[in-house]
């Protein structure tokens, strides 16, 4: 076959399907999971610090160090496989060791990652999780006593997941060590690629569910700031048919302005945390989960814990938009309404412009009338001199000869006139 034909990205993108398995893991086992994140935008972040952190890793264990551009990276690291990810808004990594501690959720577990490691990352850590991977046992009631040592009962949920083949436990809480606790018991017979698909799926939940929260933050600091526009806004709107619209206009930008600004910012962390929700929903499906004696469902914590937080997340950004939405109506009201008005006033300019110019036409008249008499007094003076030796020698006075003359005169001047106002008009 030509590769010629390919397309020039075909083989990444198929390459994109594999290129996080999920690890082969056999009970009992433990396993730690941090996740970092940048304060700022992290999605332009520049990842290369993201490889250079995790370089200094690999070279203080003497593993290979990973290649520039790399978005995933798998080594051994002394007892541990560490497994790297480069993710839009985050990196992780993943540690699995064989065995469990004696004393459950020993943070010499997490040594791995060191505190010195994990202050120089060019993030700051999202998600810290510990699990503790063990065969079941025959007796339920050692799971229980388990469950009740290692978590809060206030929020403990506890399932079975993918067919029964194991049970999931965790209070979603932050011990005083720092870390999230996971409890995983193994039947026997469960495949080491199940094992490893039940953890990934764990720390990916606890990750995208720590992402979107960010979006709660977000939500929160928005609606209180729409809480401070909204009342401008409202009195605005309410205020058209009384204010000046020039003025509400104005203002009415200003806050326009200003909610275009909070969504152009907004946008992103509302976009990413509806991203991210879907991505816990279908994790939390996947897992198949049945329920493990009366103990509270992943789906059923998540319907009182975490789904409240994302619809806050969801009416928050409703609202912004209508608050836009209000707005651009609003400013298409004041902008018609400011057209009426000035459309109102230019034909008030009219109607005066009208009027002037009906008086300069009177003027005009007039001032005509008064041109012909005095071009006609003027005209009829010099010709009564320029007759007079005539009418003496005809025998017809002058006084006669001028009253003859004068309504022929001013005939003629009122045509010349009327004669040289209608060329000045065609040329």
């Amino acid at each position: 076959m030509d590769r010629n034909l390919d397309h020039p990205l075909r083989t990444t993108m198929v390459n994109e399907l594999h290129a996080r398995p999920s690890p082969r893991i056999e009970a009992p086992c433990h396993a730690v999971y941090l996740a970092f994140k940048e304060t700022g935008d992290a999605a332009s972040r520049d990842r290369a610090r993201d490889v250079a952190h995790l370089s200094a890793l690999a070279q203080r264990h003497g593993a290979p160090r990973p290649s520039e551009g790399d978005s995933h990276y798998s080594a051994t690291l002394g007892r541990h496989r560490v497994i790297w990810e480069s993710h839009t808004e985050f990196v992780s990594y993943t540690a699995i060791a064989e065995g469990v501690p004696p004393q459950p959720y020993d943070p010499a577990c997490g040594a791995v990652f060191s505190a010195d490691w994990q202050v120089a990352a060019p993030g700051r850590r999202v998600t810290a999780v510990m699990i503790r991977v063990e065969m079941m046992p025959e007796d339920d009631a050692q799971i229980d006593r388990d469950l009740a040592d290692w978590f809060s009962r206030e929020s403990l949920a506890a399932f079975e997941v993918l067919d029964r083949s194991a049970i999931v436990a965790s209070d979603f809480r932050i011990d005083p060590d720092g870390w999230m606790r996971f409890a995983v018991f193994v039947r026997p017979g469960t495949r080491a690629s199940r094992i490893g698909r039940i953890i990934q799926r764990i720390c990916e939940i606890e990750t995208y569910r720590a992402m979107s929260m960010l979006g709660l933050e977000r939500a929160r600091r928005l609606s209180s700031r729409l809480n401070e526009l909204e009342p401008d806004l409202t009195a605005m709107v309410d205020g058209m048919e009384s204010g000046g619209s020039e003025a509400t206009l104005h203002r009415l930008l200003s806050v326009a302005s200003q909610l275009e600004s909070l969504a152009t910012q907004s946008a992103f962390r509302f976009g990413a945390t509806r991203a991210y929700e879907a991505i816990v929903d279908d994790r939390v499906k996947a897992l198949r989960e049945e329920r493990y004696k009366d103990r509270q469902l992943l789906e059923e914590f998540m319907t009182r814990r975490y789904d409240p937080a994302m619809r806050t997340v969801r009416s928050t950004e409703a609202r912004l938009n209508r608050m836009l939405e209000r707005t651009g109506r609003a400013g298409e009201l004041l902008r018609t309404r400011v057209e009426v008005d000035r459309s109102a006033q230019n034909q008030l300019v009219l109607e005066s412009m009208d009027r002037r110019a009906e008086l300069q036409l009177r003027l005009q008249h007039t001032v005509e009338g008064l041109s012909v008499v005095a071009i006609s007094y003027y005209a009829v003076g010099l010709l009564g001199y320029m007759a007079a030796p005539l009418a003496d020698a005809a025998g017809i006075g002058k006084n006669v000869l001028m009253a003859l003359a004068t309504p022929i005169v001013v005939g003629l001047v009122w045509l010349g006139l009327r004669r040289l106002k209608a060329a000045i008009h065609h040329s």
